[in-house]
């Protein structure tokens, strides 16, 4: 599975972005496809998750109400969209691949990093 995520830049707090996760090979209705991000000097966390076969989703508490995540099944597509930006949403983001637990930390494909900034 490859996972080619897209859409980071430089955002004004309280503004808006979305980020593309494009996914190929695999089975994707085996998956579960999750965005996760990393602050400098701070470990990596879980932002959100989506079950491809039910469309189930998770998201963090500290993005709840204010970040969505969804899928395109004709274009493999996983977007986080991102509203009400804070100074704390900052970092890399990236998109993930599991077949196992969609709310594990394990996850068994990544792709490469988005960057995400946020000014005041």
């Amino acid at each position: 599975v490859q996972l080619q995520a897209s859409g980071g830049g430089s955002v004004q707090a309280g503004g808006s972005l979305r980020l593309s996760c494009a996914v190929s090979g695999g089975t994707f209705s085996n998956y579960a496809v999750a965005w996760f991000r990393q602050a400098p000097g701070k470990e990596r966390e879980f932002v959100a998750t989506l079950r491809w076969r039910t469309g189930s989703t998770g998201i963090a508490d500290s993005v709840k109400g204010r970040f969505t995540i969804s899928r395109d099944n004709g274009n493999n597509m996983v977007y986080l969209q991102m509203n009400s930006l804070k100074l704390e949403d900052a970092g890399v983001y990236f998109c993930a691949a599991t077949v196992g637990n969609m709310f594990s930390a394990h996850y068994d494909y990544w792709g490469q990093g988005t960057q995400v900034t946020v000014s005041s």
